[in-house]
């Protein structure tokens, strides 16, 4: 009996090595938006970019895995949904996690469709753009860097101090259709700057380049895509004004509740990347004005909040 369990017990611990061996080598696999500077970018004959980038491979190399990034291109329009983007490239097993996703009661709730489109990933068929994927549940992670909208200054307003919505009374607003800067400014004080808004079309329309020309005098959006924008144009007329509206989504990873082991691997990574001050660290390499994470974790009714303010 005992040289029969001696015999079990070391094929046992062999078969757990192997699975151990197995794991280690199989990659984690991250989904991360080709266009989204400072946070993640991927061209064509040129080395990946972004914050998001190298927090992916930071995270990797903590859970002891090689990583695999698949890129996918979000549409900047008012009617692609982040959310059931997610959701569909991990429910199909794009990858196990996506990075930069708003952490947002709004964007975590259970889908309302069963199923829903891929948006177009690096590596599609013609197939993958037609058929329509089978929708989970979505899981997050501990948020891992603070993302709050920013009033950007036109050349015309430069110098302007802002330190309420209420300051832009008086200048030439831009915005686009149907983003939260949008519903942010056209609810403010019962509607009292309306008349002042002028809207583009997402994904259509230069918002910053009609800033930059003078155009317009202030917009209200991201503050990572004006850090984006700095990058691009180092010599750009429009300037920050550093007023942050007290509204924000913290941003972290988001996968399907039933990986909840990985969830729980990459918090506790996460946990001490941030100790390490590792991520403010990859956010200044990146050229990100990088902000903590803040309470709430998860922001709830943001729509709410801010017709209420």
């Amino acid at each position: 009996m005992s040289s029969r369990f001696t015999a079990w017990s070391v094929a046992a611990a062999l078969a757990t090595m192997a699975s151990a061996a197995l794991a280690a080598d199989d990659p984690l696999k991250i989904c991360l938006d080709e266009d989204r500077p400072p946070l993640s970018v991927h061209q064509r004959g040129k080395p990946d970019a972004g914050f998001d980038v190298l927090l992916a491979k930071a995270i990797a190399e903590r859970l002891g895995r090689p990583l695999t990034i698949q890129w996918f291109e979000s549409k900047l329009d008012e009617d692609a949904s982040p959310q059931l983007e997610a959701n569909a490239l991990l429910s199909d097993g794009r990858c196990s996690l996506v990075g930069g996703y708003a952490l947002t009661q709004d964007s975590l709730v259970v889908p309302g469709m069963k199923t829903a489109r891929l948006p177009d990933f690096a590596g599609a068929t013609r197939d993958d753009r037609r058929r329509r994927v089978p929708l989970g549940v979505l899981a997050p992670s501990q948020p891992y860097v603070y993302s709050p909208m920013t009033v950007v200054l036109g050349p015309k307003a430069r110098g302007r101090k802002i330190g309420d919505i209420g300051d832009l009374a008086g200048l030439r607003l831009v915005i686009e259709s149907g983003s939260l800067g949008d519903a942010i400014l056209m609810t403010f004080d019962k509607g009292r700057l309306i008349d002042s808004i002028t809207h583009l079309v997402p994904g259509r329309d230069d918002l910053l380049g009609a800033l930059q020309r003078g155009d317009h005098d202030a917009t209200l959006i991201d503050l990572a895509r004006f850090d984006a924008h700095r990058a691009a144009h180092p010599d750009t007329a429009i300037t920050a004004s550093g007023y942050y509206y007290p509204i924000g989504a913290n941003r972290g990873y988001v996968g399907l509740a039933s990986d909840g082991a990985l969830i729980e691997a990459v918090n506790k990574a996460l946990g001490q990347l941030a100790a390490e001050g590792k991520i403010a660290e990859f956010g200044k390499q990146a050229g990100l004005t990088y902000l903590p994470p803040r309470e709430p974790a998860i922001l709830g009714d943001v729509w709410t909040k801010i017709i209420q303010r």
